[in-house]
């Protein structure tokens, strides 16, 4: 191939690749910082404690903590087809992205809020203090360092689980990787694709330190 041809496919599969993340990482946070949130303030002690809810909550995140992704792709083949109408291609593939990261951030999530001194809540609460009032006066500004650094961490990880949706036709720069560097022995692509997911992962863990320490108030 020329290299016209390798920096076009190259480019093309970087914009999946970011697409495939951004959206999943995006829906990720939407929905596993509640997910997270619901974990601590349900759990034994919690602001509202709810044990029945708590457990069954724990049982879903941790059930789907435990398959592996590349199962997990081939799982949530049927699922996706009745989201997005096909389970092929970069769109498809932010299905199980998505349903992968969200309990994995949940978790993350709720580290850094069980974290948040206890003494601030009994403190708002002696206030007069509701619990919403708690949640975002407290648990949520207090927790965001750590919310924002397992985000972080979180974005990572879907950058690599990216790169495997390509075993299933996902695009990127996964599927690139896997057509043209192994299938065809383009071995410069294979580097090419290689250096860049180390600069996107480099560059990602970077921005993502740089911004918990602006939001870090100790």
């Amino acid at each position: 191939m020329t290299t016209d041809v390798i920096l076009g496919l190259l480019w093309r599969s970087f914009w999946q690749t970011v697409w495939m993340t951004g959206a999943s990482g995006f829906l990720s946070l939407v929905i596993g910082l509640p997910l997270g949130l619901a974990l601590v303030v349900t759990s034994r002690g919690g602001i509202a404690e709810q044990g029945a809810i708590n457990r069954v909550l724990g049982v879903l995140v941790d059930g789907f903590r435990a398959v592996p992704f590349i199962i997990l792709l081939i799982a949530l083949i049927p699922l996706t087809r009745l989201i997005v109408g096909t389970a092929l291609g970069t769109t498809a593939a932010i299905v199980p992205l998505t349903i992968a990261a969200i309990p994995y951030y949940a978790r993350v999530a709720e580290v850094s809020l069980r974290d948040v001194d206890r003494g601030l809540i009994d403190a708002v609460r002696a206030m007069g203090g509701n619990r919403w009032t708690i949640i975002r006066e407290v648990l949520i500004p207090e927790a965001m360092p750590g919310i924002v650094a397992g985000f972080t961490v979180t974005m990572v990880t879907l950058i690599g689980a990216s790169a495997m949706a390509g075993t299933i036709g996902g695009g990127g720069l996964g599927d690139l990787a896997i057509r043209y560097g192994y299938q065809r022995y383009e071995t410069n692509v294979m580097i090419a694709v290689v250096i860049i997911l180390i600069i996107l992962v480099w560059g990602m863990q970077w921005l993502g330190d740089r911004l918990a320490n602006r939001l870090d108030r100790r």
